[in-house]
């Protein structure tokens, strides 16, 4: 029997969005603390320890029915299991994984599915070279094995780590086979129906937003090199090169074409508005 996902689990017991995503972070630093055998936290050092603050802690703790002791403030073990079942990782989910490249092997690899609830079921590819290898420990199996799969081991997420053309692809016969979960690394958009659930993980864009903060600390304006020195966009690569060339070029022509017409205006208001006999 397929189970359903925590995302839909939590929306019906009326939890916003926002405080699910904050979920993890809590019991990440509670089973940090758990570890070192603390027996309770005050709501100001959870938040810390999350990165947030203690009055949106103390909300979104509220969501779960757990308020705290006034002057001991919360204990671990419970939260621990609060958050866990909360999240639904108080139970197994398999896992399929489709696309076995360096992402997808890495994946495979990471020992942090299991100790969180979440068993990688099976590996997934479409390349005749790939199928039939080996990544921890599973036998990378072809796609066309997907919806029996999804049947036999009850899957309801399902993880693309695939080259972006072919990503829709992939959701598209996840989603017929009864995934409704699905983790996107591929660095696109995809379109799924009302129902199914779709987080997107594109380590591109972050990197992205850490070079516009190094940028700022830096001091450099875009397109401004210092000194004796080569400009930003100089050091960018080749594409992000030749979208500026594009706008550079089309700027020029914009400014030509206005150009023009001023000059056409001047040229008009110079001519007399009677021509004489």
């Amino acid at each position: 029997m397929r189970r359903t996902p925590v995302g839909r689990q939590t929306r019906a017991r009326g939890i916003p969005e926002a405080t699910v995503a904050r979920l993890p972070l809590y019991l990440r630093a509670l089973t940090a603390l758990s570890e070192r055998s603390v027996p309770t936290v005050s709501s100001e050092e959870l938040a810390a320890a999350a990165g947030v603050n203690s009055a949106k802690l103390r909300k979104d703790f509220s969501y779960l029915g757990s308020y705290g002791t006034r002057g001991v403030g919360y204990d671990v073990e419970y939260l621990v299991y609060q958050i866990s079942r909360e999240l639904g990782l108080t139970q197994d989910w398999p896992v399929v994984i489709v696309g076995i490249g360096n992402l997808g092997h890495a994946l495979a690899n990471y020992g942090g599915f299991a100790s969180r609830g979440f068993r990688v079921a099976a590996l997934l590819d479409a390349d005749p070279t790939v199928v039939g290898s080996s990544a921890a420990g599973l036998p990378v199996r072809h796609m066309d094995e997907l919806e029996a799969i999804v049947e036999s081991q009850h899957v309801s997420i399902g993880v693309i780590t695939t080259p972006p053309g072919a990503a829709q692809q992939v959701c598209d016969r996840l989603v017929e086979a009864g995934v409704t979960s699905i983790l996107n690394f591929a660095p696109t958009v995809l379109t799924v129906p009302d129902g199914v659930d779709v987080r997107k993980v594109d380590l591109s864009i972050e990197l992205q937003i850490l070079a516009f903060h190094e940028q700022r600390k830096a001091g450099e304006e875009p397109d401004q090199g210092r000194s004796g020195e080569e400009s930003v966009l100089d050091r960018a690569p080749g594409p992000v090169r030749a979208a500026a060339a594009k706008l550079r070029r089309a700027a020029g022509a914009a400014k030509d074409i206005k150009d023009i017409k001023a000059e056409k205006v001047e040229n008009d208001s110079e001519r007399p508005a009677v021509m004489p006999a």
